[in-house]
């Protein structure tokens, strides 16, 4: 490729991101709306103050946190807000179990919202300044049943299915929550080499993606075991395969939901790849488009692009799709065609990974719209 051309590529990556800034214009306007003073904690969406006992729940509250760090906000919360998000995550915590619950009693019922509300819940204290109030799972003795020794963790991993790989993959990775916290750092090494020894054998050598699906659901199941791999710092095997995976996607199946288009730029950014620039304009490209079929006038983002899923804990089997034994869904929103918290945290990570591939520091986002909780009160 000529010199002319590369620099043709990079004005045009160029010119994309900046358009891509331009879709967060109303986004912390939109974020506001859904902080609830009284509870120190966010709503998932506008619809969801209007369902039956209403209240933020963990994942949406943990995300908001997220989505004010990345606007560089994190530092500057007033002291009230800053407490009140403490108060919220530590009062979600189980003083018996340790785990963290959000009120649904169905929340308890889906494993992997269980596992990932301890993540979010110990890594939002962890930036607030807090700490959890009592001991966690694993040192309470209240890690689930598999973990009792490294022979049952590898039978329970050979019984997941994986006919839909996203769902199949986002529990066989959120077990390394628990393999974390094993003790001492000899046994965890046995657990986590039982991990990557059964997912070596058990990706696809043709494309390097886990379980069955479209390539969309495959490579959301491959994020999903990318973030096994990541939390022991240990790179994906056949990446050149996973990429080639994510080209055809990219340019062939709709990306009909925010995660489809984070989960494929995410990988790309985790596999740091030598990305030929018209191959990275291509891919901006084709992310900025699916993008803006997500924006809503509400100056949010939806998850789905018939409508933000009232459900987030069961939107990865969809219509037509089938997976054994899900759990019943969590409720959160209403079902509307309006922003979500869900969608949003990934939007923003999207923009950011983009500007990342592109080997740009990423300009910040306007401050002018950061000004709805200059008069938080404690």
């Amino acid at each position: 490729m000529n010199m002319q051309t590369q620099q043709t590529d990079s004005t045009e990556i160029r010119r994309l991101l900046t358009e891509m800034d331009g879709l967060f214009d109303g986004y912390m306007a939109w974020l506001g709306g859904q902080y609830d003073a009284a509870s120190g904690g966010f709503y998932y969406a506008a619809s969801s103050r209007g369902l039956a006992n209403a209240e933020p729940d963990i994942e949406s509250t943990a995300q908001a946190l997220n989505i004010l760090e990345r606007f560089g906000l994190l530092g500057n919360l007033p002291s009230g807000m800053r407490q009140g998000l403490v108060r919220f995550f530590q009062q979600k915590q189980d003083a018996a179990s340790g785990y963290f619950y959000d009120a649904n009693p169905l929340m308890r019922n889906d494993e992997v919202m269980v596992a990932r509300a301890i993540s979010y819940s110990c890594n939002a204290l962890r930036k607030l300044g807090g700490q959890p109030l009592y001991a966690l799972p694993y040192e309470a003795q209240q890690a689930p049943a598999y973990m009792s020794s490294p022979e049952s963790y590898l039978a329970w991993l050979q019984a997941i299915p994986l006919m839909n790989s996203w769902r199949g993959c986002d529990r066989l990775s959120t077990s390394s929550v628990y393999v974390e916290q094993v003790e001492p750092a000899e046994r965890r090494a046995d657990f986590a080499r039982i991990a990557f020894d059964f997912f070596a054998r058990s990706q696809d050598i043709h494309s390097g993606l886990w379980g069955q699906g479209s390539h969309y659901v495959r490579i959301s199941g491959t994020f999903k075991l990318h973030i096994f791999y990541d939390r022991f710092h240990v790179p994906l095997p056949k990446e050149d395969r996973i990429y080639q995976s994510i080209l055809y996607a990219l340019k062939n199946e709709e990306a009909a939901d925010m995660c489809y288009i984070r989960n494929p730029i995410h990988l790309l950014s985790y596999m740091k790849l030598d990305i030929p620039a018209h191959e990275l304009r291509e891919i901006i490209e084709l992310t900025l488009a699916n993008m803006k079929r997500l924006l809503r006038a509400d100056g949010g983002f939806s998850r789905e692009l018939a409508h933000s899923p009232t459900a987030p804990n069961v939107a990865q089997v969809k219509q037509g799709e089938y997976y054994p034994e899900m759990p019943q869904a969590v409720h959160i929103g209403g079902g509307m065609v309006e922003g979500d918290m869900n969608a949003g945290t990934q939007a923003l990570l999207i923009r950011s990974v983009c500007y990342q591939l592109a080997g740009i520091e990423a300009p910040s986002l306007e401050a002018s719209q950061h000004v709805w909780y200059a008069n938080t009160k404690p």
